[in-house]
């Protein structure tokens, strides 16, 4: 398929960038392109202009962030899977990121530009849920940030504004001991997720302290589970974790598709629920 025509501009500058987006003319973003530009070859999406902000320096790279991270938008898979500091204290990022498309994708696709395009089978938003990250926004009219959980609002529906661009992703620590899993079942020729569970765990004294889930692929948007206030206060024995993956579903509306018809998905949820508690428990310190 062929897309339909566009302008193309390169951002010299942040400024420049925001000045482009200010318009909101439909303009989108272009960083790794591995989400917009399939869309657009299919016309699915048909934006008369592509900002190319892939140049910028400022929005890319890994830092330390008040004992947690900062992570740029536009920094590719590859070095997300490279950082000695998100391995050390976010290794949930470098398991996700490896089951991401291919080699291709991961040296050239974006973390930002996953996020920003929020696709319901993706992985990476789950994680970020899970994290409790906060995402920096900008626009000529200044900047806010928005927590992950209030960012995903619907399929392909983010909190962006039509003039902001992505800045970058804050890490906040992890509770201390805790363990993390990220655990997915793929659809075979595409990669992405039929169903995809992002798990945080801590213990106090073999008492289960903090326990977050969220899931991806089985619904409109990635969204945290709520039964998971059962396995606090327990010792995470096998039945309290069978009762969270199993309530895990309660309340979703999950529809079938080409991939897999609804009850299938719906089992796989709950399959990779207590996979990645599983997980996330026998890591926690």
């Amino acid at each position: 398929m062929i897309p339909a025509s566009f302008d193309y501009v390169r951002a010299g500058s942040l400024r420049e960038a925001l000045n482009a987006l200010a318009a909101a003319d439909g303009t989108k973003v272009l960083a790794g392109g591995h989400s917009l530009l399939p869309m657009m070859r299919f016309r699915l999406a048909q934006p008369p202009r592509l900002l190319d902000v892939s140049e910028l320096s400022e929005l890319r790279g890994i830092d330390e962030h008040r004992r947690g991270a900062r992570i740029g938008a536009t920094t590719p898979y590859r070095e997300l899977l490279e950082s000695v500091l998100l391995k050390e204290r976010f290794p949930i990022i470098a398991e996700c990121t490896e089951g991401i498309g291919d080699l291709q994708v991961r040296n050239r696709g974006t973390i930002g530009g996953s996020l920003a395009h929020a696709d319901p089978a993706s992985d990476m938003p789950a994680v970020m849920l899970a994290l409790d990250a906060t995402f920096n926004l900008r626009s000529k009219r200044g900047k806010r940030s928005v927590a992950a959980r209030e960012f995903f609002q619907g399929p392909f529906a983010t909190a962006l504004a039509e003039d902001e661009l992505l800045i970058d992703i804050l890490l906040p620590p992890l509770p201390k001991g805790a363990g993390t899993a990220y655990v997915s079942q793929d659809q075979a020729a595409s990669g992405y997720a039929l169903a995809g569970a992002a798990a945080v765990v801590a213990r106090t004294r073999r008492t289960v302290s903090h326990a977050v889930v969220a899931l991806t692929g089985v619904g409109e948007v990635s969204r945290l589970i709520g039964s998971t206030d059962q396995l606090v206060g327990t010792g995470g024995e096998p039945e309290v974790l069978s009762r969270v993956a199993a309530g895990a579903v309660e309340g979703l509306q999950i529809d079938g598709d080409i991939h897999a018809p609804a009850d299938y998905r719906r089992h796989l949820a709950t399959v990779v629920v207590r996979r990645a508690l599983e997980k996330a428990l026998e890591r926690a310190k």
